[in-house]
């Protein structure tokens, strides 16, 4: 039986070398495949996670380059303007057109810089509203208590305090409902407990109000 099987054996060795090459080679190509695979996989993530990257820097580089505005009132072409971080309100008055003729130039501070977010109102001189003070007899002589063209916390409407850079219609109607729960405004830094104003808005609206 032995002399059999080694008698098939020689027979057709080649035979059989021939097979178990050829499942070695069918073997290293499927793995070589399945590794291929597996490199490809992993070369189209690192490209998604990549692109996934830029697309983030860019967003944050134009968010700290540009800032968006909503200029409102007295103003040739009223509407949403992007501009370059570090503008200043003459620049978005600008981009809407310019002041119309019934626009009071002293309602805004055209030199203060912009914040993202914010809004420029311009007045009309039938608004009567000014930011700018007018030297008033107790001025001139010397008394810096005279507040003249500040927008009083304690009294002003929400039309009013809409005429202040950076506060818009939600801010101005929160503010108004602060002092209707709290009471009066005992001073200009009680603004931070109003929801919505910060410390940078506090100061950016700081030079424009009063509570006397």
């Amino acid at each position: 039986m032995l002399e059999k099987w080694i008698h098939v054996l020689r027979d057709y060795k080649w035979f059989i070398v021939a097979g178990v090459g050829l499942s070695g080679i069918l073997a290293l190509v499927f793995v070589l495949g399945q590794t291929g695979q597996t490199e490809e996989a992993t070369s189209l993530t690192d490209f998604a996670t990549s692109s996934e990257q830029v697309v983030e820097k860019t967003a944050s580089s134009q968010s700290e380059t540009s800032l968006v505005v909503d200029v409102k009132g007295a103003v040739k072409k009223p509407g949403i303007y992007h501009l370059p971080a570090g503008s200043r309100i003459h620049d978005a008055v600008e981009a809407a057109g310019g002041l119309t003729e019934a626009a009071d130039s002293k309602s805004v501070n055209l030199a203060q810089k912009l914040s993202d977010e914010g809004v420029v109102y311009v007045a009309t001189k039938e608004e009567a509203v000014s930011i700018i003070p007018s030297a008033s007899p107790a001025q001139a002589s010397g008394d810096k208590g005279a507040t003249t063209g500040l927008v009083n916390l304690n009294t002003a409407t929400e039309a009013e305090l809409q005429t202040i850079s950076g506060i818009g219609a939600k801010r101005a109607a929160d503010i108004v409902a602060y002092r209707e729960s709290n009471g009066r405004f005992q001073s200009v830094d009680d603004l931070k407990n109003v929801p919505g104003i910060g410390g940078k808005s506090l100061e950016n609206i700081r030079p424009y109000v009063t509570v006397d």
